[in-house]
């Protein structure tokens, strides 16, 4: 994967919009960030999972998927190493992001479709 695959994906989920914060893309829906690119390098993204979610992404993936250290990785934020993430793998974890993030009416009609 690489940045812009990642910044597809993300942009292809319902009212998605890419903004930037702290000199990095940022995704957000209703804007509330659920995925950043280039921290701590652009080698990297970030997806905000559940704690289950993370975990899970992290045993079975572990080369593309890593707990940030830290305050925010207990929050469930997640390191993606891009060059190791597949696409669907990156895709699922992108849209468990998405909908933990996304309002309940926007994920109830995106579920519908």
């Amino acid at each position: 994967m690489t940045a812009n695959d990642f910044r597809k994906l993300a942009l292809a989920l319902p009212e998605t919009e890419e903004r930037a914060h702290m000199n990095h893309p940022d995704f957000r829906v209703g804007g509330k960030v659920f995925a950043t690119l280039g921290y701590p390098d652009k080698s990297h993204g970030m997806v905000k999972l559940s704690p289950e979610e993370q975990h899970y992404f992290s045993k079975d993936y572990p080369d593309a998927f890593i707990p940030v250290n830290g305050a925010w990785g207990c929050r469930s934020a997640t390191r993606v190493v891009l060059k190791a993430a597949k696409k669907e793998t990156l895709r699922k974890a992108l849209e468990a992001a998405w909908r933990s993030t996304a309002p309940k009416r926007l994920v109830r009609v995106a579920k519908d479709s």
